[in-house]
């Protein structure tokens, strides 16, 4: 049974046919053609443990469109939240159903939910990886420069985000130069790194990590950043905008130091004011945040197709 619980579960050829997909599918959206019958008479539950818009409302959409029938449960509304073993509900679950996507708090759930299931689990973001999101960024990057090979991304902040995390797996994959710009203390995890340059050893991808964003953004085509504060990690906040403020966030004087013309990414929600600056959020001249949320759909709907259903000949 095949699995998305971070990007590295796919092959790099596969996620290119993802891509070639999602383009696909967003061209016939585009010309009227929503619906497909490829999920026709599938169930996919999705499962929240924490707040979510885009990733919600993407994948129960893209799940309608492609014939299926989207169940959206919280944890308080499962056996879950009285003590039912993830092992039990995984088991009971493959019987009814076709697919989960799970949005969770820990990794460990999915990997648990993921052992023990019939059925397909695909991370809908947990505090490690957020691969749908990676995907949909590898997409929109590659329609906006009609290339991934040799891109550079410079992330800027917590570099130890499940966003930045998922970012450096797939650059690796694909051949995108990235350099993660954040504090000592926020550094992406090292199992996540070391895995980072054993495939960017074989795209020609470079990796880099540094403390000095000005540095970073240095000939970026890409300056990309998140909260400061994700979610789960409220009870920091103060101390992460000290450390944060005014040196991470991106603004027009950070974005002129990339020396060309650069675009700026965000997965959203955006905190305007901390991160970024809504002078450049909301330049639609260097801002693609709208173009990198709309594609969340039609990758959405790619992954599902690979996972769940046929999409040879789509």
């Amino acid at each position: 049974m095949k699995h998305l619980l971070k990007v590295t579960d796919f092959t790099s050829d596969s996620i290119i046919k993802i891509l070639d997909l999602s383009k696909r599918f967003k061209d016939q959206r585009k010309k009227g053609r929503r619906y497909h019958n490829i999920l026709e008479g599938k169930h996919v539950l999705l499962y929240f443990e924490k707040p979510s818009t885009r990733t919600r409302i993407s994948l129960e959409v893209a799940i309608r469109e492609l014939g299926g029938n989207p169940i959206v449960a919280r944890r308080d509304e499962l056996q879950l939240s009285r003590g039912e073993t993830l092992h039990d509900t995984a088991e009971v679950l493959g019987r009814y159903i076709d697919g989960i996507a799970a949005r969770v708090y820990f990794h460990k759930t999915l990997e648990e939910l993921a052992k023990h299931s019939s059925i397909s689990v695909i991370n809908a973001l947990s505090d490690l990886f957020h691969p749908l999101q990676a995907i949909a960024d590898a997409f929109t990057i590659r329609e906006y420069f009609g290339r991934l090979k040799g891109i550079k991304i410079v992330f800027v902040g917590d570099g130890g985000s499940n966003v930045a995390h998922s970012l450096l797996l797939i650059s690796a994959m694909l051949g995108m130069d990235i350099t993660i710009a954040c504090p000592e203390k926020y550094a992406p995890k090292t199992f996540v790194i070391e895995e980072a340059n054993a495939l960017g050893e074989k795209s020609g991808s470079e990796i880099h990590v540094m403390e000095d964003p000005s540095k970073a953004v240095k000939n970026a085509d890409v300056i990309y950043t998140d909260v400061f504060v994700s979610m789960g990690f409220e009870r920091e906040r103060e101390e992460r905008l000290k450390v944060f403020i005014p040196r991470y966030q991106v603004t027009r004087t950070l974005l002129k130091k990339a020396g060309k013309r650069v675009v700026f990414m965000h997965c959203l929600p955006a905190h305007r004011g901390e991160e970024v600056l809504a002078e450049v959020i909301d330049d639609p001249a260097i801002s693609l945040v709208y173009e990198q949320a709309e594609n969340r759909l039609h990758t959405a709907k790619a992954v599902l197709a690979c996972l769940l259903g046929d999409w040879n000949g789509i």
